[in-house]
């Protein structure tokens, strides 16, 4: 690594560094840069849990617990001079200790990290806000052999390297990192590379590997989320039909989790949706413009006492000025898996969204009429 002179116009080298010359430790140092910068391994991560060390019937623990974008758990384990012979022996271990653990143990995990290191917040909603979802019943989180393994050290041992080379043939995601720090005068740089899978050649070698199995895994939890969509779709519309609910007439079923009712304004639909542990009612306003949807909701809010009389009960009032959509919503749990339910959830539907219409109808359309709107 060379630094440039631009005066001058030359290049002057950086001293390559050992991280034990300079007294920088795995945990203090490298892993807070990391958990600080996750996004220094290539991608976009949620560290969900450092040092975790919930495992039965062991005291051991993984240095840190990350999600993926595509919802898998990610093993990271950081040394620094040298990765050791046994480093991943270990992360094997800690691979497979974690892929047994569900949605809602995920989200304990990270909502310990979140209340013990960042002063608390809501683990749920982060995962959610992570994977830009709206439901985190929409989420496969740690699904089948899905979890990854990455490797962060200066140094690799050959029976690592190889080691590593022969999981990912396997079809196990692992990745290796090289770290190395720079000096120059007092500063002190450090560069991330990844080494393994060789750069230009992951997609081929991780691909090959993991294509049938990927496939045939992402293929049968979609195609049964579709099929179920579709079937519940199938028995709330017909119930929609038997209690006269016109806005959802020309409807279809759908693989998606929602279906839109009009509500005669535009991109202003009435919606219904299907969750994996719930149902819910809901006006979505989407219009293009993300101004216009705020001064509708405004309005909509500033009657908020007259509406939640006509609906019967409190709303859920979203406004959310990080997105251009908000929402009025009313939601109730239930096991959306268990058919059993389905035809409880459907008449739940029906009546709710009739109680939404009638409390919203007339003066969404007065505020969608009004000067303010109409510079939409």
């Amino acid at each position: 690594m060379f630094r440039v002179d631009r005066t001058q116009n030359r290049i002057s080298r950086l001293d390559k560094k050992r991280f034990g010359d300079m007294a920088l430790r795995e945990r203090e140092h490298l892993q807070e840069w990391l958990v600080h910068q996750p996004d220094a391994l290539g991608e976009d991560l949620l560290i969900l849990q450092k040092e975790f060390d919930g495992f039965d019937e062991t005291r051991e623990r993984l240095d840190l617990l990350a999600l993926d974008k595509a919802g898998n758990l990610v093993v990271i384990e950081n040394k620094l001079d040298d990765s050791g012979r046994d480093v991943t022996w270990q992360a094997l271990k800690y691979a497979a200790y974690t892929s047994g653990l569900k949605t809602a143990q995920i989200v304990d995990i990270h909502q310990q990290y979140l209340d013990r290191f960042c002063g608390g917040g809501n683990a749920a909603q982060a995962i959610c806000d992570f994977l830009e979802i709206e439901d985190l019943g929409e989420a496969v989180l740690n699904p089948g052999n899905g979890q990854r393994i990455l490797f962060v050290a200066a140094n690799f041992r050959r029976e690592v390297t190889a080691t590593a080379l022969w999981l990912i043939s396997r079809g196990i995601a692992v990745q290796c990192f090289r770290v190395t720090p720079f000096g120059f005068g007092e500063e002190l740089f450090l560069d991330l590379q990844q080494i393994i899978p060789p750069p230009g050649t992951e997609d081929y070698m991780i691909g090959i590997a993991s294509k049938e199995v990927e496939e045939t895994t992402s293929i049968a939890k979609q195609k049964r989320r579709h099929t179920l969509r579709r079937e519940f779709w199938e028995l709330a519309l017909e119930q929609l039909r038997a209690d006269g609910v016109s806005m959802f007439a020309n409807v279809s079923p759908s693989n998606d989790n929602w279906l839109n009712g009009g509500s005669g304004i535009g991109h202003c639909p009435f919606q219904i949706l299907y969750l994996q542990d719930s149902v819910r009612v809901q006006l979505a306003i989407g219009k293009s413009n993300g101004d216009a949807n705020k001064r509708i909701f405004d309005g909509l809010f500033a009657q908020r006492s007259e509406i939640e009389k006509d609906f019967g009960a409190s709303l859920d009032w979203h406004r959310r000025d990080d997105r251009k959509v908000s929402l009025v919503a009313y939601e109730q749990a239930f096991d959306g898996l268990d058919r059993e339910n389905w035809a409880e959830m459907a008449k739940w539907l029906s009546g709710h969204v009739q109680k939404l219409e009638r409390a919203l109808r007339s003066p969404l359309a007065e505020i969608a009429r009004s000067p303010d709107a109409s510079r939409a």
